[in-house]
């Protein structure tokens, strides 16, 4: 078997200079599981590909007993973003730690509201979670959570005829990231379809 044809059997995909500048940026802080939802890409290709960069995870900050202090006598009543601040961690890790210990946050009603449910289902099939989550004001974990109640999943919508021909006709002529922006797709999915289609560029 062809190379090319292995590495399009494994769903690979060639890295930007864009691509790696965003890798290098989450990398430290963003679960590798998110960042493959947001790019599109693999986790194995992800990690392996950090690997080559030398990336690292931040290392895992254990709760000291001042920052369990901090948290329980300010999450009730404060913002969890602030707290998450003066703590610094993330917003999602005063929440996972907060939901353990059995803390309620009065600025965050426990109910989801019709109002609230009705915005997820409108984002959910073209944001990611994590957009999603600063837009309703939930956790990253509970907009997850209330996704898959509500029987959401995500998936790509087919592309229609008039979009693969669109794409055939700008490819030779354009990036890759301008034809995303025409066509309405994300630049990651623009770039899986190319390399599916085997898409060549014009010779100069």
């Amino acid at each position: 078997m062809k190379k090319a044809e292995l590495q399009k059997k494994a769903g690979w995909l060639s890295w930007s200079e864009d691509d790696i500048k965003l890798l290098k940026r989450l990398y430290r802080k963003v679960k590798t599981r998110e960042i493959a939802e947001q790019t599109g890409r693999t986790i194995n290709a992800l990690r392996e590909k950090a690997r080559t960069l030398g990336l690292r995870k931040k290392a895992y900050r254990l709760w000291s007993d001042k920052d369990l202090d901090i948290l329980t006598k300010l999450y009730p009543t404060e913002k969890r973003e602030v707290i998450a601040k003066k703590l610094g961690r993330s917003t999602d890790s005063v929440v996972k730690k907060a939901r353990t210990l059995g803390l309620i946050n009065q600025n965050v009603p426990a109910q989801w509201s019709k109002q609230e449910e009705a915005l997820v289902k409108k984002l959910y099939l073209h944001k990611n979670c994590r957009e999603i989550a600063e837009q309703v004001g939930r956790s990253l974990q509970a907009i997850r959570m209330r996704a898959w109640g509500l029987g959401l999943r995500k998936s790509a919508p087919s592309w229609s005829k008039k979009e693969l021909s669109l794409l055939r006709r700008l490819y030779p002529l354009r990036t890759a990231e301008q034809i995303a922006q025409q066509i309405g797709r994300p630049v990651q999915a623009t770039r899986a379809k190319i390399f599916k289609l085997g898409l060549k560029k014009r010779k100069a």
